[in-house]
């Protein structure tokens, strides 16, 4: 009995390592499975060299609309120029009008097709949901690498983007590194950003369209959380450089997205505020920004956006074809 009772013991401390091995794979796992965002690596500044065309292929617009949904408002595979996913998706009254207004040529409008998913990653059981780093990391990818096609076949075509919720801090990271000159296309190509709702929104950089709005986007005010799935980068370090006048922010008072107070989003109750971010897309103010007016005229967010869009084109030059 006593020989039996020696054995468990010496037995106990080798079953707790396993435990502790085993727990260490299985955060391991999460991790990797939920992903990590990347870290950012400067892209060579592009633009034309000496001998830059004085025209270009006939299939090359004048102006490229690049259009970025909000979460759960795209998918992978979804037609860019005509997109199904999610016929409530917010940009469709941004980039339909877009596409009647103008002939092709002209304007080339393209929604970015993306996983578009925000996980809770402390759901049990699972919400069986792509995580927050996974989508934003696939939706960037897929922005830039549309951004890079166009600016290879057609240099001289300059560029309108837009983007909601996690579409704009998509949109606004790709603004950034432009304005830092580490983007796919040089800074004096861009005509304009609009971000509506934008997540990393940090009340100075850019300029505010509609009401006057406290408080700052959600991953400032939760930045330097990072779990799996869900990493929160604070404010973009240098807003957005170059293209600083020529980004607008859209933002309601009341959306914890892009103007959480200290006391909505913290640190501190962290299983609150990932609750709040991964209902963001249901949360009443967030949803709203199709009536969400702005003006005095009692202009939309999304009406606005439409008509400053369309100003830029109709101001860019028209662009000889070869």
């Amino acid at each position: 009995m006593a020989n039996r009772t020696k054995r468990k013991r010496r037995l106990l401390p080798k079953l707790l390592a396993v435990v502790v091995v085993l727990g260490l794979i299985v955060v391991a796992l999460w991790y990797l499975l939920a992903g990590r965002l990347p870290k950012e690596i400067p892209s060579p500044l592009p633009g034309p060299g000496p001998d830059q065309p004085q025209s270009q292929p006939a299939d090359c617009a004048d102006v490229a609309v690049i259009a970025i949904p909000g979460t759960w408002e795209s998918a992978v595979g979804d037609d860019p120029y005509n997109p199904t996913a999610n016929p409530a998706s917010l940009m469709l009254n941004v980039t339909r009008p877009l596409q009647e207004q103008f002939d092709p040529s002209r304007a080339s409008v393209y929604t970015v097709p993306y996983v578009a998913q925000f996980s809770n990653p402390v759901a049990f059981p699972p919400d069986g949901q792509q995580s927050y780093n996974n989508s934003r990391t696939e939706g960037t990818a897929a922005a830039e690498a549309e951004l890079t096609r166009v600016s290879d076949r057609c240099p001289l075509t300059s560029y309108v983007l837009a983007g909601f919720s996690q579409g704009a801090v998509i949109a606004g990271d790709i603004a950034a590194d432009i304005g830092a000159g580490n983007g796919p296309v040089a800074a004096d190509k861009v005509l304009g950003v609009t971000l509506i709702a934008d997540g990393r929104r940090d009340g100075t950089s850019g300029t505010d369209i509609g009401p006057p709005v406290d408080g700052v986007g959600a991953e400032v005010a939760l930045g330097g959380l990072d779990l799996p799935g869900i990493t929160m980068t604070g404010a973009r370090p240098d807003g957005f450089g170059a293209l600083n006048d020529r980004v607008n922010q859209i933002c309601a008072a009341g959306d914890l997205i892009c103007a959480a107070p200290s006391e909505g989003l913290s640190l501190r109750n962290i299983p609150q505020s990932i609750g709040i971010l991964a209902s963001a897309a249901g949360n009443p103010v967030h949803a709203s920004y199709n009536s969400f007016v702005v003006d005095d005229a009692g202009t939309t967010s999304t009406q606005w956006t439409a008509g400053w869009a369309a100003g830029l084109i109709s101001s860019a030059p028209e662009i000889p074809h070869s």
